[in-house]
This record gives C-alpha cells, sequence and structure tokens, in this order.
C-alpha cells in the first residue's frame, strides 16, 4: 500500500476489519426521512436539498465566518497566559495546509464537509521526521471508518489523486484528523443537519417549483374542462391536446372561445388560498434551527430593533459557531501534536467586533487592567513608548492594603498623650554698642 508515494505499512493489518454501520447516518445519497416513506414516493434527495436557499445560505455562511478568523499558533507561559508564537514544526502548516489551498479555503472545505456529511476527514503528510507538513481534506463518499476486533480505529481510504492517495489504501487512526458531530447513533458516524431539515427543505423547494410552473403559465392555475353530456375517451383526448397546443406554454393568456356548454374550473390552489408565502417561510425557519443560525443572519424574518451589534455576535457565536471552531481548534492540536504548552486558537476579535464607539467605551473602561500599547494593538495601531506600563488613578490602592484595612480592629485603640514639649529660655539680646550710640544720636533736620 502507497501513499504519497510512499509504502504504509502497520502491525495489525493482517486483523480482522468490521466497517461501521452507517444504515442510520448520511452517507446515501437518497434516505427515507420517515418508516415507509420510499413506498410513499416521500423521499429526501440530497443534492437537492442542498440547493434550497436557506441550506445553502446557512453552511456557507458558517464557513465563512469560520474561514475568516486568523487561525494562530499560541503558547502558554508560565503566568498560565496564551501569547502567540512561530514554530518551525507548526506555522508552515498552519500557514499553508497544503499546495492548492489556502487557509481560508482549507477552513472553508473542513466546515462544509462536516456541515454537508456530519463528519471532516483531513489526511496528514508527513516529512521524514515524522512532523506534519500537510493537510488534505477528504471526500466523506470515499472514505468509511473501520474498527478491527482489539477495537482499534482504521480508514478505509478510495483513491483521491488531489489529496496524493493514489490507490485504495486503509490507513490508521493516528493518519486521519476525524472531526464529527451529532453523534446520534455511532460515536465514528457524525450526522448532518440534513437529516433534521431535509423534509423542510424538499417542502420549500417543491413549494418553488410549483410557483415557478405557475408563473411559467403566465400566472394561469390549472383546471379541467367540463362537458354537459357524456363524450368519449377519444374525444377527451383530442380536446385535451387540442387546449394544450393552443392556450398552454407560449400560447398563454390566449382567449378561449368554448361551445356545446364546454365550461372551464380552476383546480390548482392559489397562492393565498394554500398559504404560500408562510408555508416558504416555516420551512427556512427550520432549516435555520437545525444549523443553530438565527433566521435574520440570512434575510429571514425581521432584524432585531437594538443596535447592540456585539450582543447579537455573541448570541450567534454561543449557539451556533462555538462548538465548531473549539472542536477543529482540539482536533488540530491532537492532530499535529502540539503537546501542552502549544495549541492552535482562532482570533474571535473579528467575529466580535464592537461598533466604534462601543469599542473605544470598552477600551477607557480598561484603563488599570490593560497597557495604553495593549489598548492600541486592539486598534490596530503601533505601540508608542512608556506604553508598556499599566496605569492607575492616585486614590487607588492595591489589594494588600485594603486586606490589612480590613483586618484592622473596626474600633481603634486610643493614642496614649503626647506630653508638651518644654518652652524654650528666651535669649537675651546682646549689648552692641554701635546700636545705641545710633539709637541716642541726634537726627538731622529734614
Amino acid at each position: 500500500m502507497k501513499i504519497f508515494g510512499l509504502p504504509i505499512r502497520w502491525k495489525r493489518a493482517e486483523k480482522a476489519l468490521n466497517a461501521v454501520d452507517d444504515s442510520r447516518g448520511w452517507r446515501q445519497l437518497v434516505f427515507e426521512s420517515f418508516a415507509g416513506a420510499w413506498q410513499r414516493n416521500v423521499t429526501v434527495n440530497r443534492d437537492s436539498v442542498l440547493s434550497f436557499h436557506a441550506v445553502f445560505a446557512c453552511q456557507t455562511l458558517i464557513a465563512s465566518d469560520i474561514a475568516k478568523l486568523a487561525l494562530r499558533l499560541v503558547e502558554q507561559t508560565n503566568d498560565g497566559i496564551w501569547v502567540e508564537v512561530r514554530n518551525s514544526a507548526f506555522s508552515p502548516v498552519l500557514r499553508k495546509p497544503n499546495g492548492y489551498q489556502n487557509r481560508i479555503q482549507f477552513i472553508e472545505s473542513w466546515v462544509l464537509s462536516k456541515l454537508q456529511s456530519g463528519n471532516a476527514y483531513v489526511l496528514k503528510q508527513r516529512d521524514g521526521r515524522g512532523v506534519v507538513k500537510a493537510l488534505y481534506v477528504l471526500d466523506p463518499a470515499r472514505v468509511t471508518p473501520l474498527v478491527s476486533d482489539s477495537g482499534d480505529v482504521f480508514y478505509d481510504l478510495q483513491a483521491d489523486h488531489l489529496s496524493g492517495v493514489q490507490e485504495h489504501v486503509i490507513v490508521p487512526a493516528r493518519e486521519i484528523i476525524h472531526d464529527r458531530f451529532n453523534c446520534l447513533f455511532h460515536p465514528l458516524v457524525g450526522l448532518s443537519p440534513i437529516f433534521a431539515n431535509g423534509l423542510a427543505a424538499t417542502q420549500g423547494l417543491n413549494i418553488q417549483n410549483n410557483s415557478a410552473l405557475f408563473f411559467e403559465n403566465g400566472a394561469m392555475p390549472g383546471g379541467v374542462l367540463l362537458a354537459p353530456g357524456h363524450i368519449s375517451d377519444e374525444t377527451a383526448g383530442r380536446l385535451k391536446e387540442a387546449w394544450d397546443q393552443k392556450f398552454s406554454g407560449k400560447n398563454r393568456g390566449k382567449i378561449a372561445v368554448l361551445g356545446d356548454g364546454l365550461r372551464f374550473e380552476q383546480m390548482t390552489a392559489k397562492a393565498t388560498d394554500s398559504q404560500l408565502i408562510e408555508q416558504l417561510k416555516w420551512s427556512a425557519e427550520v432549516v435555520c434551527s437545525t444549523y443553530h443560525v438565527p433566521p435574520y443572519k440570512i434575510g429571514i424574518g425581521q432584524q432585531p430593533t437594538h443596535n447592540n451589534i456585539q450582543a447579537l455576535n455573541v448570541e450567534y457565536y454561543s449557539q451556533c459557531l462555538q462548538v465548531l471552531i473549539e472542536s477543529i481548534e482540539l482536533c488540530l492540536d491532537e492532530g499535529l501534536g502540539t503537546g501542552e504548552r502549544l495549541g492552535t486558537e482562532f482570533d474571535l476579535d473579528n467575529l466580535l467586533r464592537m461598533d466604534a464607539a462601543t469599542q473605544m467605551d470598552v477600551l477607557e473602561k480598561a484603563k488599570g487592567k490593560l497597557t495604553p500599547n495593549e489598548q492600541r494593538k486592539r486598534l490596530n495601531q503601533a505601540p508608542v513608548a512608556g506604553g508598556d506600563t499599566v496605569y492607575m488613578q492616585e486614590q487607588d490602592h492595591s489589594l494588600e492594603w485594603l486586606a490589612k484595612r480590613d483586618a484592622m480592629p473596626l474600633e481603634a485603640p486610643k493614642p496614649e498623650p503626647v506630653p508638651a514639649p518644654a518652652p524654650e529660655p528666651e535669649k537675651q539680646a546682646s549689648f552692641n554698642p554701635k546700636y545705641v550710640k545710633a539709637l541716642f544720636a541726634p537726627r538731622k533736620a529734614a
């Protein structure tokens, strides 16, 4: 077996491997949304569902929002603070995962694979030192998890020339980063949100298709021609063919002249009667709920009236993006083998960015906690001389001083009286003959 042109050998190759049962997952193209749906012709086609506007909008929104975040390599200092660093073993692959994708394209492929199939399989390529130098997102339809009799996990990879897999190969779990979620039926098989929203998305597509046909026919609903008496099948067929040729397609909207008691009756329900807009909106809201995306994010429903952008983004992050982001970070840490002191981290500043007024107010309140240079860094400004010191107001006291003050008794002992100092003896003026002579000298007339 070869991968990236190199032979792959592993010790347990001769042991029996059992494919993971994925019958209840999202591997199949068409599946039953409920028991007996196939017999009733109620099925969900994955490729068709992906074309529904709400499914497309939710997936692309989530993938682009995560991909636009800068991916950093951080190190934990002795103080427990994580700071950004560079490392020759990990920084290059985080900056350029492979030869045909940049960082944003790679993360988008990762997230879209996870949202569409519930699983993201990333193949590692190592150098001679065993360090991961490239990462490739595989097609989920070409990967099958395997479990040996001893419980070891392997992955069956079909040929994928773009990812460097030249032939069918089975690799151990250490060579694959497997990111999965919604593992309702098996811990190695993730489940896509399409499993839950597929029927609603199919309903929305059918509504749109019917609307397209309705307006293609000049907004004229279908109906039947009624004759006052009995007519033969030959006559009915001739009338139907003539009606289709003269009053459908390009000839829609023409005036029909009916005789012999024929009359036309509408059969298709009008859009207002079937509550078309309400049904279409409901289908899109169901899709949003399965992706945990607020509907207003994809243009459904009303925009929130308050203008606190940060609060809206925090809600969107906590209920939708956080689990996906932290899962990618943890999978990269384990897959690259960064250890305990190094790790990967997405920069959330671009996602949780505040409006200018709120940002300046927050930085003003951060005085005493952040240095001026740290505050300037939040504004993408260069550091200044003397800006690496935390400044406090003069009346502020240290926690140590406040603790000592609080430990003092409530009634402080009265201080002992201090004896008054003894009065100093008066100094006698020394006799100065020149002063006395000048004092009694006669004054000159003015």
